[in-house]
């Protein structure tokens, strides 16, 4: 059996749940499950299902923040 490993570097995430990241690829990935989340088209709106909710990509871009430095003491 062979494995591959795909490394990606995340940029942003979603406030209310913080281990939903953005890639800079434009990939939303759960980080929690290590799942890639597929957009979904629900009636004329396209989106993501964040934690069993729909929410559409206008209403996305108001909850979307870059991920802080995280300040290491050495």
């Amino acid at each position: 059996m062979q494995r591959i490993s795909i490394t990606y570097t995340c940029k942003w995430r979603v406030k209310y749940a913080p281990h939903y990241l953005f890639t800079t690829c434009k990939k939303l990935l759960n980080s929690k499950t290590g799942n890639e989340i597929k957009k979904v088209s629900k009636g004329s709106c396209i989106g993501y299902v964040i934690e069993s909710k729909f929410i559409s990509l206008n209403a996305l871009k108001n909850q979307i923040e870059l991920i802080p430095k995280c300040e290491t003491p050495f």
